[in-house]
């Protein structure tokens, strides 16, 4: 009988000098460029299901903090790039956000080694926290607050307005991130069985 080989942890170790770390960031990039595109193609909104955060949370998760970082700093700018999407007046507000959650996600998980719903709910709240401070900043410079939905009144209902669209992505990504880290996980298990 021979004995099990150790599973593949995650999160998976970034190297600056290991190729595989650029190819997996240039996977989770261009996934989370690809499906808010292809959302926007069936008139699904993307401030309501999220499908940008998807993959950032992934990355985050599964190769740490560094992959979450880069991932999320680089997918709004190339989707707006590529789409006009997101919209020019809330660009740097997203990019905070999505770069706060990766980072958070990475290291929660990663350094913290909370498990995988854990780190990604503290994610989204660091992640809030990150966008209700940079509409705050760019509120005081600017004299306006925008959310995806529009101008709004203040700062904080610019993060509630957001929150209060974006349930459904949230719900999701509760439902689906943990779910395919755990059938990751099983499928690992059986192959080195």
């Amino acid at each position: 009988m021979q004995p099990k080989t150790a599973t593949i942890s995650l999160p998976l170790s970034f190297k600056l000098a290991d190729v595989r770390s650029y190819a997996v960031i240039a996977v989770f990039t261009a996934l989370s460029v690809i499906t808010p595109w292809v959302f926007h193609q069936f008139h699904l909104a993307g401030a309501t299901y999220l499908p940008m955060h998807f993959f950032i949370f992934i990355a985050a998760l599964a190769a740490g903090w560094q992959a979450g970082l880069i991932v999320g700093v680089l997918t709004p700018v190339a989707s707006f790039a590529l789409s006009g999407m997101p919209a020019a007046t809330i660009l740097p507000q997203v990019m905070v956000e999505v770069a706060a959650y990766g980072v958070i996600a990475g290291l929660l998980r990663q350094k913290a080694h909370w498990n995988v719903l854990t780190s990604l709910l503290g994610a989204m709240v660091g992640g809030r926290i990150a966008l209700l401070a940079t509409v705050s900043i760019i509120s005081a410079v600017t004299g306006s607050a925008s959310s995806p939905i529009g101008s709004v009144a203040s700062p904080l209902s610019a993060v509630w307005n957001t929150i209060a669209q974006s349930w459904p992505g949230m719900l999701a990504q509760v439902a689906i991130i943990p779910l395919g880290f755990w059938l990751y996980s099983r499928l690992s298990e059986k192959r080195s069985a």
